[in-house]
């Protein structure tokens, strides 16, 4: 109540938070969607290419981030603790992901 004598001076109207219900989510998201006919398309898609490695030494990773005009940037990781193949692997899809 005190911020409806607050807000009274000013003529503004104070409405309580209401919870959020599942329509209320589906009406937000309806709006702040845009139409697949109004989104503007990438002429092509970035691509991530991952390969990740597993040595008695240790293990790393490769990533490769492609542009859509083409353009390529490389990145090598070495991970700071043991890791099987499939372990790397994924390790270095985690970080491709990241780094896009």
């Amino acid at each position: 109540m005190k911020w409806v004598v607050e807000l009274s001076h000013y003529e503004l109207a104070f409405e309580p938070r209401r919870a959020i219900k599942a329509q209320a989510l589906a009406d937000f998201l309806a709006e702040s969607t845009t139409p697949a006919e109004e989104r503007v398309l990438c002429p092509r898609p970035w691509n991530l290419y991952v390969d990740g490695l597993s040595i008695k030494d240790g293990s790393g990773a490769g990533l490769i981030i492609e542009s859509p005009t083409g353009a390529q940037y490389e990145h090598a990781l070495k991970f700071m603790f043991k890791a099987s193949n499939n372990e790397a692997e994924y390790e270095a899809l985690i970080a491709g992901i990241e780094l896009c």
